[in-house]
Protein backbone atom coordinates (compact mmCIF):
# COMPACT_ATOMS: atom_id res chain seq x y z
CA UNK A 1 0.00 0.00 0.00
CA UNK A 2 2.54 2.34 0.72
CA UNK A 3 4.64 1.89 -2.38
CA UNK A 4 1.08 2.05 -3.94
CA UNK A 5 0.53 5.24 -2.29
CA UNK A 6 4.09 6.55 -3.00
CA UNK A 7 3.38 6.07 -6.92
CA UNK A 8 0.12 7.32 -6.58
CA UNK A 9 1.06 10.69 -5.35
CA UNK A 10 3.98 10.75 -7.72
CA UNK A 11 1.33 10.29 -10.56
CA UNK A 12 -1.01 12.85 -9.47
CA UNK A 13 0.98 15.31 -7.21
CA UNK A 14 1.78 17.45 -10.18
CA UNK A 15 -1.74 17.76 -11.27
CA UNK A 16 -2.68 18.44 -7.97
CA UNK A 17 0.11 21.65 -7.71
CA UNK A 18 -1.32 22.73 -11.42
CA UNK A 19 -5.10 22.64 -9.68
CA UNK A 20 -3.55 24.57 -6.40
CA UNK A 21 -2.09 27.64 -8.66
CA UNK A 22 -4.84 27.68 -10.93
CA UNK A 23 -7.32 28.24 -7.71
CA UNK A 24 -5.36 30.41 -6.17
CA UNK A 25 -5.34 32.71 -10.00
CA UNK A 26 -8.65 31.85 -9.80
CA UNK A 27 -9.26 33.77 -6.47
CA UNK A 28 -6.60 36.65 -7.41
CA UNK A 29 -7.69 39.57 -8.69
CA UNK A 30 -6.80 40.53 -12.19
CA UNK A 31 -4.24 42.44 -13.23
CA UNK A 32 -6.72 45.43 -14.29
CA UNK A 33 -8.26 45.07 -11.60
CA UNK A 34 -5.29 46.12 -9.42
CA UNK A 35 -3.92 48.93 -11.61
CA UNK A 36 -7.43 50.18 -11.37
CA UNK A 37 -7.60 50.20 -7.43
CA UNK A 38 -3.98 51.64 -8.00
CA UNK A 39 -5.29 54.61 -9.92
CA UNK A 40 -8.18 54.68 -7.08
CA UNK A 41 -6.07 55.51 -4.72
CA UNK A 42 -3.98 57.72 -6.30
CA UNK A 43 -6.31 59.65 -6.99
CA UNK A 44 -8.02 60.10 -4.17
CA UNK A 45 -5.14 60.82 -2.68
CA UNK A 46 -4.48 63.95 -4.80
CA UNK A 47 -7.61 64.92 -4.45
CA UNK A 48 -7.08 65.03 -0.49
CA UNK A 49 -4.04 67.06 -0.65
CA UNK A 50 -4.85 69.68 -2.69
CA UNK A 51 -8.49 69.87 -1.10
CA UNK A 52 -6.13 70.62 1.75
CA UNK A 53 -5.76 74.24 0.78
CA UNK A 54 -9.11 75.88 -0.03
CA UNK A 55 -8.90 79.65 -2.03
CA UNK A 56 -10.61 82.44 -0.12
CA UNK A 57 -13.83 83.43 -2.20
CA UNK A 58 -14.18 86.41 -0.20
CA UNK A 59 -10.66 87.76 -0.13
CA UNK A 60 -9.89 86.12 -3.91
CA UNK A 61 -6.02 86.53 -4.56
CA UNK A 62 -5.11 88.71 -7.04
CA UNK A 63 -2.76 88.14 -9.96
CA UNK A 64 -1.81 90.31 -13.23
CA UNK A 65 -1.11 88.32 -16.11
CA UNK A 66 0.48 89.41 -19.30
CA UNK A 67 1.01 90.01 -22.23
CA UNK A 68 -0.64 89.24 -25.72
CA UNK A 69 -2.76 86.89 -26.78
CA UNK A 70 -4.41 85.38 -29.83
CA UNK A 71 -7.57 82.67 -31.45
CA UNK A 72 -6.07 79.28 -31.14
CA UNK A 73 -6.87 77.15 -34.39
CA UNK A 74 -6.72 73.49 -33.49
CA UNK A 75 -6.21 70.74 -35.85
CA UNK A 76 -5.42 67.26 -36.08
CA UNK A 77 -1.37 67.40 -37.73
CA UNK A 78 -1.28 64.38 -39.76
CA UNK A 79 -4.80 65.28 -41.03
CA UNK A 80 -4.01 69.10 -41.99
CA UNK A 81 -0.60 67.56 -43.67
CA UNK A 82 -2.29 65.03 -45.67
CA UNK A 83 -5.07 67.49 -46.98
CA UNK A 84 -2.67 70.55 -48.01
CA UNK A 85 -0.36 67.75 -49.98
CA UNK A 86 2.55 68.01 -48.22
CA UNK A 87 3.90 64.38 -47.65
CA UNK A 88 6.54 63.03 -45.01
CA UNK A 89 10.28 64.61 -45.55
CA UNK A 90 13.14 62.10 -45.50
CA UNK A 91 15.24 64.46 -43.57
CA UNK A 92 14.01 65.86 -40.28
CA UNK A 93 15.37 69.03 -39.55
CA UNK A 94 15.07 71.93 -37.00
CA UNK A 95 15.06 75.55 -38.10
CA UNK A 96 14.92 78.17 -36.12
CA UNK A 97 11.27 79.83 -38.03
CA UNK A 98 9.46 78.69 -41.23
CA UNK A 99 10.06 79.87 -44.64
CA UNK A 100 8.15 77.55 -46.54
CA UNK A 101 6.49 74.15 -46.73
CA UNK A 102 9.55 72.19 -47.08
CA UNK A 103 11.32 73.58 -43.85
CA UNK A 104 7.72 73.21 -42.05
CA UNK A 105 7.87 69.32 -43.11
CA UNK A 106 11.34 68.98 -42.20
CA UNK A 107 10.70 71.01 -38.58
CA UNK A 108 7.49 68.92 -37.99
CA UNK A 109 9.29 65.36 -38.49
CA UNK A 110 11.97 66.62 -36.48
CA UNK A 111 9.66 67.38 -33.35
CA UNK A 112 6.82 64.81 -34.09
CA UNK A 113 8.31 61.60 -33.85
CA UNK A 114 9.90 62.46 -30.35
CA UNK A 115 6.52 63.56 -29.33
CA UNK A 116 8.18 67.05 -28.26
CA UNK A 117 6.29 70.17 -28.05
CA UNK A 118 7.19 73.02 -30.38
CA UNK A 119 6.55 76.50 -31.63
CA UNK A 120 7.91 78.45 -34.86
CA UNK A 121 7.12 81.80 -36.41
CA UNK A 122 6.14 81.54 -40.08
CA UNK A 123 7.66 84.21 -42.06
CA UNK A 124 5.80 83.34 -45.14
CA UNK A 125 2.63 85.18 -44.60
CA UNK A 126 1.02 83.96 -47.86
CA UNK A 127 1.95 80.11 -46.55
CA UNK A 128 0.49 80.82 -42.71
CA UNK A 129 -2.72 82.17 -44.65
CA UNK A 130 -3.16 78.98 -46.55
CA UNK A 131 -2.67 76.72 -43.56
CA UNK A 132 -5.30 78.68 -41.87
CA UNK A 133 -7.90 79.11 -44.73
CA UNK A 134 -7.04 74.80 -44.84
CA UNK A 135 -7.99 74.40 -41.52
CA UNK A 136 -11.44 76.05 -41.32
CA UNK A 137 -13.07 73.25 -42.91
CA UNK A 138 -11.12 70.40 -41.11
CA UNK A 139 -13.42 68.14 -39.71
CA UNK A 140 -12.84 68.23 -35.86
CA UNK A 141 -11.32 71.46 -35.62
CA UNK A 142 -12.00 74.13 -33.09
CA UNK A 143 -11.36 77.17 -32.17
CA UNK A 144 -10.24 78.97 -28.49
CA UNK A 145 -9.01 81.54 -26.71
CA UNK A 146 -5.34 81.07 -26.93
CA UNK A 147 -2.20 82.81 -25.91
CA UNK A 148 0.12 82.10 -22.20
CA UNK A 149 -1.51 85.34 -20.65
CA UNK A 150 -4.86 84.56 -21.71
CA UNK A 151 -4.90 80.93 -20.94
CA UNK A 152 -3.43 81.18 -17.62
CA UNK A 153 -5.86 83.93 -16.67
CA UNK A 154 -8.58 82.02 -17.62
CA UNK A 155 -7.28 79.20 -15.13
CA UNK A 156 -6.46 81.62 -12.03
CA UNK A 157 -10.06 83.05 -12.51
CA UNK A 158 -11.34 79.71 -12.54
CA UNK A 159 -9.42 78.49 -9.07
CA UNK A 160 -10.45 81.69 -7.15
CA UNK A 161 -8.41 84.57 -8.23
CA UNK A 162 -9.06 88.02 -9.40
CA UNK A 163 -7.18 88.59 -12.50
CA UNK A 164 -5.81 91.69 -14.77
CA UNK A 165 -5.02 90.55 -17.87
CA UNK A 166 -2.62 92.92 -20.28
CA UNK A 167 -3.51 92.04 -24.11
CA UNK A 168 -4.51 93.77 -27.21
CA UNK A 169 -7.85 91.61 -27.97
CA UNK A 170 -10.53 92.21 -30.30
CA UNK A 171 -13.97 92.89 -28.72
CA UNK A 172 -15.81 89.46 -29.47
CA UNK A 173 -12.70 87.81 -27.43
CA UNK A 174 -13.06 89.69 -24.33
CA UNK A 175 -16.46 88.76 -24.11
CA UNK A 176 -16.20 84.98 -23.37
CA UNK A 177 -13.81 85.72 -20.40
CA UNK A 178 -14.42 85.05 -17.25
CA UNK A 179 -16.23 87.76 -14.89
CA UNK A 180 -13.04 88.15 -13.23
CA UNK A 181 -10.70 88.81 -15.27
CA UNK A 182 -10.42 92.51 -16.01
CA UNK A 183 -8.93 93.58 -19.23
CA UNK A 184 -6.32 96.38 -19.77
CA UNK A 185 -5.04 97.40 -23.57
CA UNK A 186 -5.65 97.92 -27.21
CA UNK A 187 -8.21 96.79 -28.56
CA UNK A 188 -7.83 95.29 -32.35
CA UNK A 189 -9.81 94.27 -35.38
CA UNK A 190 -8.03 91.70 -36.11
CA UNK A 191 -6.71 89.13 -33.54
CA UNK A 192 -3.50 86.92 -34.15
CA UNK A 193 -4.12 83.33 -35.14
CA UNK A 194 -2.25 80.31 -33.69
CA UNK A 195 -2.53 77.24 -35.86
CA UNK A 196 -2.35 74.15 -32.80
CA UNK A 197 -1.22 71.10 -35.05
CA UNK A 198 -2.27 67.82 -32.38
CA UNK A 199 -1.48 64.83 -32.67
CA UNK A 200 -2.08 62.03 -30.49
CA UNK A 201 0.30 59.18 -29.04
CA UNK A 202 0.90 56.66 -31.70
CA UNK A 203 0.10 58.81 -34.53
CA UNK A 204 1.75 57.89 -38.11
CA UNK A 205 2.66 60.00 -40.55
CA UNK A 206 4.57 58.11 -42.91
CA UNK A 207 7.58 56.10 -41.50
CA UNK A 208 7.18 58.41 -38.20
CA UNK A 209 4.97 57.38 -35.31
CA UNK A 210 4.51 59.73 -32.18
CA UNK A 211 6.30 58.22 -29.15
CA UNK A 212 3.90 61.10 -26.97
CA UNK A 213 0.55 63.04 -27.82
CA UNK A 214 1.95 66.59 -27.95
CA UNK A 215 1.30 69.60 -30.20
CA UNK A 216 3.68 72.00 -32.99
CA UNK A 217 2.43 75.48 -33.03
CA UNK A 218 2.80 78.03 -36.07
CA UNK A 219 2.22 81.79 -36.17
CA UNK A 220 2.63 84.67 -37.70
CA UNK A 221 1.80 87.38 -35.40
CA UNK A 222 1.70 90.79 -36.14
CA UNK A 223 1.04 92.09 -32.54
CA UNK A 224 1.97 90.44 -29.58
CA UNK A 225 5.68 90.60 -29.85
CA UNK A 226 5.48 94.20 -29.56
CA UNK A 227 3.88 94.07 -26.07
CA UNK A 228 1.22 96.81 -27.23
CA UNK A 229 -0.28 96.41 -23.92
CA UNK A 230 2.57 96.70 -21.67
CA UNK A 231 2.32 101.10 -21.10
CA UNK A 232 -1.59 100.60 -20.05
CA UNK A 233 -1.02 97.58 -18.28
CA UNK A 234 1.79 99.14 -16.08
CA UNK A 235 -0.38 102.15 -15.28
CA UNK A 236 -3.62 99.36 -14.47
CA UNK A 237 -1.12 97.81 -11.74
CA UNK A 238 -0.56 100.35 -8.63
CA UNK A 239 -4.26 100.42 -8.62
CA UNK A 240 -4.78 96.79 -8.86
CA UNK A 241 -2.14 95.73 -6.36
CA UNK A 242 -1.73 92.44 -6.85
CA UNK A 243 -0.46 89.93 -5.04
CA UNK A 244 1.55 87.52 -7.96
CA UNK A 245 2.34 89.58 -11.48
CA UNK A 246 2.79 86.21 -13.86
CA UNK A 247 4.99 86.91 -17.41
CA UNK A 248 4.63 85.23 -20.41
CA UNK A 249 3.95 85.22 -23.97
CA UNK A 250 7.31 86.36 -24.77
CA UNK A 251 8.24 83.74 -26.90
CA UNK A 252 5.90 85.66 -29.76
CA UNK A 253 9.55 87.83 -30.09
CA UNK A 254 11.68 84.84 -30.67
CA UNK A 255 12.70 84.88 -34.75
CA UNK A 256 10.26 87.86 -35.02
CA UNK A 257 12.05 90.39 -37.74
CA UNK A 258 12.29 93.12 -35.32
CA UNK A 259 14.43 96.38 -36.64
CA UNK A 260 18.12 96.33 -34.70
CA UNK A 261 17.43 97.23 -31.20
CA UNK A 262 14.05 96.96 -31.31
CA UNK A 263 13.59 93.89 -29.21
CA UNK A 264 16.10 94.96 -26.47
CA UNK A 265 14.31 98.18 -26.13
CA UNK A 266 11.03 96.61 -25.82
CA UNK A 267 12.22 94.04 -22.89
CA UNK A 268 14.26 96.49 -21.45
CA UNK A 269 11.00 98.41 -20.56
CA UNK A 270 9.40 95.56 -19.36
CA UNK A 271 12.22 95.05 -17.05
CA UNK A 272 11.74 98.74 -15.95
CA UNK A 273 8.11 97.76 -14.79
CA UNK A 274 9.32 95.00 -12.81
CA UNK A 275 11.89 96.76 -11.09
CA UNK A 276 9.72 99.73 -10.01
CA UNK A 277 6.45 97.26 -8.94
CA UNK A 278 5.72 96.94 -5.38
CA UNK A 279 8.28 95.50 -3.00
CA UNK A 280 5.06 92.84 -1.96
CA UNK A 281 4.03 91.42 -5.09
CA UNK A 282 5.89 88.29 -6.26
CA UNK A 283 7.24 88.00 -10.00
CA UNK A 284 6.65 84.42 -12.20
CA UNK A 285 8.04 83.96 -15.23
CA UNK A 286 6.66 81.35 -17.55
CA UNK A 287 9.33 79.86 -20.03
CA UNK A 288 8.54 78.58 -23.19
CA UNK A 289 10.12 77.66 -26.65
CA UNK A 290 12.92 79.76 -27.52
CA UNK A 291 15.64 78.70 -30.24
CA UNK A 292 17.13 82.38 -30.41
CA UNK A 293 20.36 82.43 -28.69
CA UNK A 294 19.93 86.42 -28.64
CA UNK A 295 16.66 86.47 -27.02
CA UNK A 296 17.50 84.14 -24.30
CA UNK A 297 20.63 86.00 -23.18
CA UNK A 298 17.92 89.36 -23.30
CA UNK A 299 16.02 87.61 -21.14
CA UNK A 300 18.58 86.56 -18.77
CA UNK A 301 19.51 89.91 -18.61
CA UNK A 302 16.05 92.18 -18.53
CA UNK A 303 13.43 89.55 -17.37
CA UNK A 304 14.88 86.61 -15.26
CA UNK A 305 16.86 88.51 -12.43
CA UNK A 306 13.48 90.20 -11.35
CA UNK A 307 11.95 86.70 -11.12
CA UNK A 308 11.11 85.33 -7.90
CA UNK A 309 9.82 82.07 -9.28
CA UNK A 310 10.03 80.30 -12.97
CA UNK A 311 7.61 77.33 -14.70
CA UNK A 312 8.85 75.65 -17.53
CA UNK A 313 8.59 71.90 -19.18
CA UNK A 314 11.05 69.10 -19.98
CA UNK A 315 12.22 70.79 -23.12
CA UNK A 316 12.87 74.02 -21.39
CA UNK A 317 14.69 73.49 -18.68
CA UNK A 318 17.44 71.75 -20.33
CA UNK A 319 17.42 74.68 -22.60
CA UNK A 320 18.13 77.47 -19.92
CA UNK A 321 20.48 75.38 -18.22
CA UNK A 322 22.37 74.43 -21.37
CA UNK A 323 22.28 78.44 -21.95
CA UNK A 324 23.77 79.14 -18.47
CA UNK A 325 26.54 76.81 -18.65
CA UNK A 326 27.83 78.55 -21.58
CA UNK A 327 26.66 76.34 -23.87
CA UNK A 328 24.50 76.23 -27.31
CA UNK A 329 20.79 76.26 -26.86
CA UNK A 330 19.55 72.18 -26.53
CA UNK A 331 16.38 72.60 -29.49
CA UNK A 332 15.19 68.79 -28.17
CA UNK A 333 15.67 66.89 -25.02
CA UNK A 334 14.16 63.66 -23.78
CA UNK A 335 10.21 64.19 -23.99
CA UNK A 336 10.45 61.49 -21.49
CA UNK A 337 12.72 61.97 -18.83
CA UNK A 338 13.94 60.51 -15.19
CA UNK A 339 12.79 62.17 -12.03
CA UNK A 340 16.70 61.93 -11.15
CA UNK A 341 18.08 63.93 -14.07
CA UNK A 342 15.22 66.46 -13.89
CA UNK A 343 16.06 66.95 -10.20
CA UNK A 344 19.58 67.38 -10.55
CA UNK A 345 18.84 70.00 -13.63
CA UNK A 346 16.31 71.75 -11.45
CA UNK A 347 19.29 72.11 -8.34
CA UNK A 348 21.89 73.11 -10.96
CA UNK A 349 19.46 75.69 -12.31
CA UNK A 350 18.17 77.28 -9.06
CA UNK A 351 22.27 77.08 -7.82
CA UNK A 352 23.46 78.97 -10.98
CA UNK A 353 20.62 81.70 -11.27
CA UNK A 354 21.12 82.55 -8.00
CA UNK A 355 24.28 82.76 -7.92
CA UNK A 356 24.14 84.92 -11.04
CA UNK A 357 21.85 87.03 -8.95
CA UNK A 358 24.22 87.42 -7.00
CA UNK A 359 26.50 88.90 -8.82
CA UNK A 360 24.95 91.11 -11.35
CA UNK A 361 25.49 94.92 -10.70
CA UNK A 362 21.75 95.43 -11.39
CA UNK A 363 19.25 95.08 -8.51
CA UNK A 364 17.84 91.14 -8.75
CA UNK A 365 15.68 89.27 -6.94
CA UNK A 366 16.71 85.90 -5.30
CA UNK A 367 15.21 82.92 -7.16
CA UNK A 368 12.91 81.44 -4.47
CA UNK A 369 10.65 78.95 -6.58
CA UNK A 370 11.30 76.87 -9.38
CA UNK A 371 8.64 74.02 -11.20
CA UNK A 372 8.80 71.98 -13.99
CA UNK A 373 6.25 69.69 -15.91
CA UNK A 374 6.75 66.99 -17.52
CA UNK A 375 4.04 64.18 -18.83
CA UNK A 376 4.80 61.54 -16.28
CA UNK A 377 5.04 64.16 -13.07
CA UNK A 378 5.44 67.46 -11.38
CA UNK A 379 8.58 68.67 -9.47
CA UNK A 380 8.23 71.61 -7.42
CA UNK A 381 11.09 73.52 -5.62
CA UNK A 382 10.98 76.20 -2.90
CA UNK A 383 12.98 78.20 -0.90
CA UNK A 384 12.58 77.40 3.00
CA UNK A 385 11.22 80.49 4.52
CA UNK A 386 10.41 81.99 1.38
CA UNK A 387 6.97 83.92 0.94
CA UNK A 388 5.98 80.85 -1.33
CA UNK A 389 3.32 78.44 1.27
CA UNK A 390 1.28 75.44 0.64
CA UNK A 391 4.06 73.07 -2.02
CA UNK A 392 2.75 69.98 -1.05
CA UNK A 393 -0.49 70.91 -2.37
CA UNK A 394 0.19 73.00 -4.94
CA UNK A 395 2.05 70.29 -6.85
CA UNK A 396 -0.75 68.03 -6.32
CA UNK A 397 -3.01 70.99 -7.86
CA UNK A 398 -0.74 70.91 -10.74
CA UNK A 399 -0.52 66.90 -11.38
CA UNK A 400 -4.35 67.06 -11.54
CA UNK A 401 -4.77 69.95 -13.46
CA UNK A 402 -2.60 68.15 -16.27
CA UNK A 403 -5.32 65.22 -16.55
CA UNK A 404 -8.49 67.71 -16.30
CA UNK A 405 -6.93 69.49 -19.19
CA UNK A 406 -5.61 67.26 -21.72
CA UNK A 407 -8.38 65.44 -21.09
CA UNK A 408 -10.95 68.49 -21.31
CA UNK A 409 -13.07 66.89 -18.03
CA UNK A 410 -13.06 68.64 -14.71
CA UNK A 411 -13.77 65.00 -13.34
CA UNK A 412 -10.95 63.11 -13.36
CA UNK A 413 -11.87 59.37 -14.87
CA UNK A 414 -9.10 56.65 -13.58
CA UNK A 415 -10.42 54.29 -16.63
CA UNK A 416 -8.92 57.29 -19.12
CA UNK A 417 -5.53 57.63 -17.28
CA UNK A 418 -1.94 55.53 -16.50
CA UNK A 419 0.50 56.15 -14.21
CA UNK A 420 3.75 56.15 -15.97
CA UNK A 421 6.36 57.72 -13.98
CA UNK A 422 8.66 54.90 -11.76
CA UNK A 423 7.07 52.60 -9.16
CA UNK A 424 10.32 54.45 -6.96
CA UNK A 425 12.46 57.19 -8.05
CA UNK A 426 15.86 58.62 -7.32
CA UNK A 427 16.45 61.59 -5.85
CA UNK A 428 19.78 62.61 -7.80
CA UNK A 429 21.66 60.50 -10.60
CA UNK A 430 24.69 60.66 -8.30
CA UNK A 431 25.81 57.49 -6.63
CA UNK A 432 24.47 55.86 -3.98
CA UNK A 433 21.21 58.75 -3.83
CA UNK A 434 18.30 57.93 -1.93
CA UNK A 435 15.51 56.13 -3.61
CA UNK A 436 11.59 57.22 -2.63
CA UNK A 437 8.97 54.97 -3.26
CA UNK A 438 5.56 55.78 -4.49
CA UNK A 439 3.22 55.53 -1.95
CA UNK A 440 -0.50 55.31 -3.17
CA UNK A 441 -2.16 56.30 -0.13
CA UNK A 442 0.68 59.73 -0.18
CA UNK A 443 1.52 59.97 -4.01
CA UNK A 444 3.27 63.19 -2.87
CA UNK A 445 6.74 63.30 -1.91
CA UNK A 446 8.60 66.16 -0.48
CA UNK A 447 11.74 66.06 1.35
CA UNK A 448 14.28 68.82 2.11
CA UNK A 449 17.51 69.90 1.15
CA UNK A 450 20.43 72.97 1.73
CA UNK A 451 17.89 75.95 1.86
CA UNK A 452 14.98 74.69 0.35
CA UNK A 453 12.09 72.21 0.14
CA UNK A 454 11.28 69.83 -2.93
CA UNK A 455 8.02 67.81 -3.82
CA UNK A 456 7.55 65.76 -6.52
CA UNK A 457 3.97 64.14 -7.57
CA UNK A 458 3.04 61.65 -10.43
CA UNK A 459 0.73 62.44 -12.89
CA UNK A 460 -2.54 60.74 -14.09
CA UNK A 461 -1.36 60.55 -17.31
CA UNK A 462 -4.78 61.28 -19.79
CA UNK A 463 -5.08 58.40 -22.34
CA UNK A 464 -8.21 60.19 -24.39
CA UNK A 465 -6.47 63.19 -25.25
CA UNK A 466 -8.72 66.14 -25.92
CA UNK A 467 -5.65 69.23 -26.16
CA UNK A 468 -2.38 69.47 -25.46
CA UNK A 469 -1.75 73.11 -26.11
CA UNK A 470 -2.15 75.36 -23.12
CA UNK A 471 -1.30 72.29 -20.93
CA UNK A 472 1.75 73.64 -19.06
CA UNK A 473 -0.10 77.19 -19.06
CA UNK A 474 -3.25 75.44 -16.86
CA UNK A 475 -0.96 73.64 -15.36
CA UNK A 476 1.68 76.52 -13.85
CA UNK A 477 -1.28 78.83 -13.23
CA UNK A 478 -3.27 76.16 -10.93
CA UNK A 479 0.14 75.40 -9.01
CA UNK A 480 0.98 79.15 -8.57
CA UNK A 481 -2.80 79.73 -6.89
CA UNK A 482 -2.06 77.56 -3.81
CA UNK A 483 0.60 79.56 -3.43
CA UNK A 484 0.70 82.96 -3.14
Amino acid sequence: MEAGGRTTWTKFGPLMSLFVVLLALWFRPPNDEVLDERLDTVLSSLLRAERKVMVDDVARPRVAVGFGGCVDLIVDAVSLLKKIGLPPTEQPLHHDYIENAEQLTQSFAFFFAPGAAAERFMLNETLFSELVESSRDLPGNRWSVGGNAPVMAARMAAEGCEVLLGGSFSPDFTDVLSQHITVTGNTVEEPDIHLILEYPSGASWGQYTARRANRYIIHSDDHNPYLASMEEFGKNLEDFKPDLMVVGGLQMMDNFPFQPGERSALLSRLSDLLSNSSPQMSVHFEMASFVDEGIMEDLLHYIIPHAHSLGMNEQELPNLLSLLKGSNITVLSDPNPRVATVLDQMREVYRLLNQRSSEMQIAAVALTRLHVHTLAFQAIIVTRGSRWKNTMSATAKASLTANRHVCGSDDIDPNKARLIMDDSFSISRREGSQRIPLQESRPVSCWDEEDYEICVAPVLVCTEVYQTAGGGDNISAAGLVLQI
